[in-house]
């Protein structure tokens, strides 16, 4: 997919001047897609547990159509999220895009998995997850606006179990589950808020050689190719694919994307 500053999103006009919280907008695709939503004119709030590269893509940015906010936030911490909610609340009086791209990974095994990795992986894969949704469709609704867009950053792991992270498969399978469940609690009460689960493969960010406890995961990133044998995702890849999403009708909702590279085996 092409990027999106050589493409032209008509439905992406609505959203000039609105705002978007990303979480884990620090690095790969949160970041990536912090910087092309400002380009085309939206509001973010980056947030992240360490916000030096928010703030400095900020001052890159600053030219740019919309702007970038950073405010630091760990979402697997709800006080966190409550915080940032009503700094929110008080700078811009509420948000209209939320994209849940924060989440972790260990691989630890069920048989001789470690306690506290899996009750991490939940915290921030789950539990950060549906805290962050549930305030900003709170404030949504208090504001009577009937139009927002909500986006969780799934994975191939929500959908195809491998033995090695079956732990963290467990916390994407759910996001998967807790995607088709928002839609319809949304459908029940007459929403027009969207929910679109965002699937992709193996993407060229850090998050894979960090969850397989690599020393140099910036290093390592550079050769994925000779890891998995064929040319992987990049974050613009999956970027594109959210702001298309955005940018479709109101009567049109992308539910569930799973993006693979071409030539992967599963």
């Amino acid at each position: 997919m092409a990027s999106s500053d050589s493409l032209n999103y008509p439905g992406m006009e609505r959203w000039k001047g609105r705002v978007a919280i990303i979480t884990g907008a620090s690095a790969g695709i949160g970041y990536e897609l912090s910087k092309r939503l400002v380009q085309l004119g939206v509001v973010v709030v980056g947030c992240a547990r360490n916000i030096a590269a928010i703030e400095n893509l900020s001052q890159e940015l600053s030219t740019s159509g919309g702007k970038l906010v950073a405010i630091k936030c760990d979402v697997g911490k709800e006080e966190d999220i409550l915080s940032m909610m009503s700094a929110i609340k008080s700078q811009f009086g509420g948000a209209d895009i939320c994209v849940n791209s924060a989440g972790i990974g260990h691989e630890c095994q069920l048989l001789s998995g470690d306690t506290e990795k899996w009750r991490n992986i939940l915290e921030v894969n789950v539990l950060g997850l549906c805290v962050m949704t549930r305030e900003f469709i709170k404030q949504l609704r208090e504001r009577n606006v009937d139009d927002g867009h909500v986006f969780h950053l799934n994975s191939i792991s929500g959908h195809v179990v491998n033995p090695a992270t079956s732990f963290y498969n467990a916390s994407k399978f759910a996001v998967t589950a807790l995607t088709e469940g928002l839609r319809k609690e949304l459908r029940d009460i007459k929403s027009n808020i969207k929910i679109t689960g965002i699937s992709p493969g193996v993407v060229a960010t850090e998050f894979g050689p960090r969850r397989r406890g690599m020393d140099n995961p910036k290093e390592a990133m550079t050769d994925l190719y000779a890891t998995f044998g064929y040319p992987v995702l990049q974050p613009e890849d999956v970027a594109d694919s959210i702001i298309y999403a955005l940018s479709t009708p109101p009567r049109m909702q992308i539910h569930d994307m799973l993006i693979r590279p071409t030539q992967a085996p599963s």
